[in-house]
Order: C-alpha cells, then sequence, then structure tokens
C-alpha cells in the first residue's frame, strides 16, 4: 500500500493511502479527508492524486473529488446519483462518471 508523506506542523509523517477516505479539489489545493475525522489542505491538484493513489481502491466520481472504494456504504439516486461515505457525508457524482459509479 502507497504511503503519503504528510507535512503537519511539528510533527511530519507518513499517513498509508488507505486511511484517506477522499479528496477534494480545492483549485490548486486539495483537501484530504482521513478515516479518523482529521482534514489536511496540500498544494497539490486532484490529477495528482488521482495518479499517485492506486487505481484499484480510488475512482474520480466528479471534477473535484476521488473517493476511495473502501469507504463507499451505499450509492443513492436514479438520475442524480449521490456516494454515501461511511462517515456520513456525501458525494454528488457527475453525469459523464455515473457509468464508473454504477460498476462499484
Amino acid at each position: 500500500m502507497k504511503q503519503i508523506k504528510v507535512y503537519r506542523p511539528l510533527k511530519n509523517s507518513l499517513m498509508p493511502a488507505g486511511q484517506i477516505v477522499r479528496v477534494e479539489a480545492l483549485s490548486n489545493y486539495s483537501r484530504i479527508y482521513f478515516a479518523d475525522g482529521s482534514t489536511l489542505v496540500l498544494a497539490k491538484v486532484l490529477q495528482w492524486f488521482q495518479d499517485f493513489l492506486p487505481a484499484e481502491i480510488f475512482v474520480r466520481v466528479h471534477r473535484s473529488h476521488l473517493v476511495n472504494k473502501q469507504f463507499v456504504t451505499a450509492i443513492k439516486g436514479r438520475k442524480t446519483k449521490t456516494i454515501l461515505l461511511n462517515n456520513g457525508e456525501n458525494v454528488v457524482v457527475s453525469r459523464r462518471r455515473k457509468g464508473i459509479v454504477d460498476l462499484l
């Protein structure tokens, strides 16, 4: 399993990719949501995470969201799909990527 080097004030560490619930794009930054509830903003674009993280675990469901399949609880909706994650968050699936979500 790949690990991401995380730079935090007073503590640098390696985080296993499996602990990432989702990654959200914020222009030229990305916010990482971890399984323990913590978040981290890094100066990396979402495409970098999509290329770096294992494709068999992470799927791009929207222009601004990369989701860990292991944390998906349910997929709701027909016309407009929404992914429900085990931490209670909802992520909207784009129309173009609905077919990918059907394969989950």
